[in-house]
């Protein structure tokens, strides 16, 4: 193996300095006054994130969390100039299928912890030896762990492109990729640039539907509800999303400033994920796997790391990509592999089948979940495992 594909174990130590500096920062935060309304329409909520400043820098232990993930093979090697950072845990099963999944914003391989030990060991939970995977997650560029992209066009195609490096530098001949959020954007290229190896992809997030939404079906009540969701979004909900496909950088300074101004950013993504997070620190009542601990697990994650910027900037470059689809006026090229679809009620927009039926004709697994939302892998690991598992079941 040449250095260039060189393989390096990865292990995390975090300097107590950086633990010190984060926790007078916290306190040294400057408060604004009480929002003027009971509910989120101002934004994150002064209430929840008080809450979660004093847990922040009283009760939480990243230790804790430093050793979970040490605990895990990791690694990291260099793709297309980019230090790439993965997890890598391979089934007791031999004959398993390998799978890479790819997390999104604002989350990162946090999120995905969960689902490690349902897609690698389905014995020990419900499963059968048939259903396990050999399991890749790799930090995407600017996120994590990962290296900084030092050039502008890290967009999804090629990140696409450097997963099935990955997967071709790891030895696996053939594989499946699942994603939501920006890992559905990332997964969804895979798809389309079919490179050898890829059997099949999954997602949870119809990342295309932005634009192309008004072709979408609207017949049905499913459908209108769904539209009613998006438009929402695009109107009230779209702030991070504007800012960081126009202006990252800006964001930025703010982000890798203050721990509790970049805590608020990473909050203030969806209705139904804030309302579930906020409940886990205000009432003390957590939503599945979306705990206090795994949630400031994340944002610390992403503090230590310094990623608010970088990780931003994947948005301006799906910016640029929407807009240039929308100037050539074609088709994106067709996805060559057989395309797995769960629709998770409390998504930001719950797709029906005919909107994904709209961007991947002739679907092979389709299948609308009883509970979950935005981050189904972190909040309901075992249901998510489930959908992953029936989706690619057909083929191993």
């Amino acid at each position: 193996m040449s250095a260039d594909n060189e393989i390096r174990p990865f292990r995390l130590d975090t300097p107590e300095e950086a633990l010190a500096d984060l926790r007078r920062r916290i306190a040294a935060t400057r408060w604004p006054s009480r929002e003027l309304v009971t509910d989120r329409s101002q934004g994150v909520q002064l209430e929840t994130i008080q809450e979660l400043a004093r847990y922040w820098s009283t009760d939480y232990d990243w230790r804790a969390f430093e050793a979970k993930l040490n605990a895990l093979p990791q690694y990291t090697t260099t793709i297309d100039g980019v230090e790439i950072h993965f997890i890598h845990v391979r089934s007791q099963h031999e004959d398993a299928l390998p799978l890479i999944m790819t997390h999104g914003w604002p989350g990162s391989v946090a999120e995905l912890l969960g689902v490690i030990g349902p897609l690698t060991d389905p014995t020990a939970h419900g499963g059968s030896p048939e259903d396990a995977f050999h399991l890749v997650l790799p930090s995407l560029p600017g996120y994590g762990f990962s290296g900084e992209p030092t050039d502008p066009g890290w967009d999804s195609a090629r990140m696409a492109q450097a997963w099935a490096t990955l997967m071709d530098r790891l030895g696996y001949a053939g594989y499946v990729a699942q994603g939501g959020d920006v890992g559905a954007a990332v997964t969804d290229a895979m798809g389309r640039q079919g490179p050898e190896g890829l059997l099949g992809i999954h997602v949870n997030l119809l990342a295309g539907a932005i634009g192309i939404k008004d072709q979408l079906p609207s017949g049905s009540e499913q459908e209108r509800a769904a539209h009613d969701a998006l438009n929402l979004f695009t109107m009230d909900g779209f702030g991070y999303f504007l800012e960081q496909s126009t202006r990252p950088q800006t964001i930025g300074y703010s982000l890798l400033d203050s721990p509790v101004g970049l805590a608020a950013w990473m909050l203030d993504h969806d209705t139904d994920s804030y309302y579930k997070i906020s409940r886990a620190f205000v009432d003390g009542e957590p939503a599945g796997g979306l705990t206090r601990d795994t949630i400031v697990d994340n944002i610390t994650l992403y503090w230590l790391t310094g990623t608010g910027a970088s990780s931003a900037r994947w948005y301006w470059e799906f910016g640029r990509f929407l807009a240039a689809a929308q100037a050539s006026g074609q088709a994106p090229p067709p996805v060559t592999v057989p395309v797995g679809f769960t629709t998770f009620p409390g998504e930001i927009w719950a797709a029906p089948r005919s909107w994904v039926e709209a961007v991947y004709p002739g679907v092979a697994y389709f299948n609308e979940a009883a509970s979950g939302g935005h981050f189904a892998a972190w909040e309901e690991p075992e249901l998510f495992s489930a959908e992953v598992r029936a989706a690619f079941r057909p083929l191993r």
